[in-house]
């Protein structure tokens, strides 16, 4: 059988996701191509080799340029801070191999903009973790929509809200600086909700208002040397118009106290909707308006074999799946577009869109007005 060896730089909560999804996706789905976990890059060497034992990777380096240099390396897997995937995607494209980057995609649309150009001239089969369409319930909520059978859309409504940074006394970091994360709670969890929109609607997002709020100003420095000023969003809410005339809006936190994993939306048709939440993941309402009025109301649809993609993992309804098993069916997609040749969803320049949704909001809420967004 074909390999597809893999290079995964950064270990983090992401880059051991990512590594068990490549350890798993054989034993739960039959592949063109066997995943390789070939070599592991982290800061230093000493970190590299513990992470390569404890990952199941079979090299590691300290040194992420070498990894992506090594002649055995066919995939680049960037689970890096969002500053540093531009570099080392560009040195990926630039060394002929595949990419597969955590999301955001750069800190700038710009930036995204030479990324996917580069890939495109290329030939580079690229694909970025939004992860959470690839939940069966997701999918299934994308074909009700699809089929028609709630009708025409009429609204959107779509959150995700956590709680992760909801603490004052955790420190200045990475993410809350503009020059190693860009926008912040926009950036970090928005964008999920942003990609989930279009992808369960099948419209684009053309236009938005948004507003944007730092709950937090300032945090401690991690150094104990006083505080810093928190350099981004900490949460967001967005009026949204799509280009097929349907209006919605969503909002994004990472301060809302209470959530773990509050991604949820809300699909208006005229005659049903959809109800979905992340934190009971392998659920989805649905309401239909038929029958007799006094017997109309939302049915709980348990996923189980009937919908896409579960039966790989359980041969009866209302197990449930987990976080983990979404980034399976995500390499199991990757792997397939890589061998078949074909383009990937989202890719690249999916990814690009939504940094061009990310600033044409955070435009919006500096000019007061409805901004264009640009992509």
């Amino acid at each position: 059988m074909q390999t597809l060896k893999f290079g995964l730089i950064g270990t983090g909560y992401m880059g051991k996701a990512h590594a068990i999804a490549l350890r798993a996706a054989p034993t739960v789905f039959p592949l063109s191509a066997n995943p390789v976990c070939e070599l592991l890059a982290e800061i230093d060497d000493e970190l590299a080799s513990r992470k390569a034992r404890e990952l199941g990777f079979a090299r590691a380096t300290g040194d992420w340029k070498a990894l992506i240099s090594d002649p055995e390396v066919d995939v680049v897997d960037i689970c890096s801070p969002n500053f540093l995937h531009k570099e080392m995607a560009l040195a990926a494209i630039a060394a002929g191999k595949h990419v597969y980057a955590e999301k955001p995609l750069a800190l700038t649309a710009d930036d995204a903009q030479e990324m996917v150009e580069a890939a495109e001239r290329a030939g580079i089969r690229t694909l970025v973790g939004f992860n959470y369409i690839r939940n069966p319930a997701s999918q299934l909520a994308r074909e009700i929509v699809a089929s028609g059978e709630i009708g025409e859309l009429i609204h959107f409504r779509g959150r995700h809200n956590e709680d992760y940074m909801a603490d004052p006394e955790l420190p200045h970091g990475w993410r809350t600086r503009r020059e190693t994360a860009g926008a912040g709670a926009l950036g970090d969890v928005g964008s999920h909700i942003l990609n989930m929109a279009e992808y369960l609607t099948g419209q684009r997002i053309a236009d938005v208002f948004g507003q944007l709020q730092t709950v937090i100003a300032r945090r401690p420095l991690a150094e104990g040397s006083g505080t810093g000023e928190v350099e981004n969003d900490d949460q967001a809410q967005v009026l949204l118009r799509f280009d097929g005339g349907l209006i919605g809006n969503i909002e994004t936190s990472r301060v809302a106290t209470g959530r773990k994993m509050g991604l949820a939306y809300t699909i208006t048709g005229t005659r049903g909707a959809i109800l979905f939440d992340q934190e009971r993941m392998s659920e989805l309402q649905l309401y239909k308006s038929e029958g007799s009025k006094g017997r109309r109301g939302f049915s709980t649809l348990l996923m189980g074999p009937e919908h896409p993609d579960y039966a790989a993992f359980s041969p009866a309804a209302g197990h449930g799946l987990g976080y983990n098993d979404q980034k399976i069916i995500e390499i199991r997609d990757l792997v397939e577009g890589i061998v078949a040749g074909r383009s990937l969803y989202p890719d690249f320049r999916e990814a690009w869109r939504i940094n061009c949704m990310i600033e044409a909001i955070e435009r919006s809420h500096n000019e007061g007005g409805w901004v264009r967004v640009a992509a």
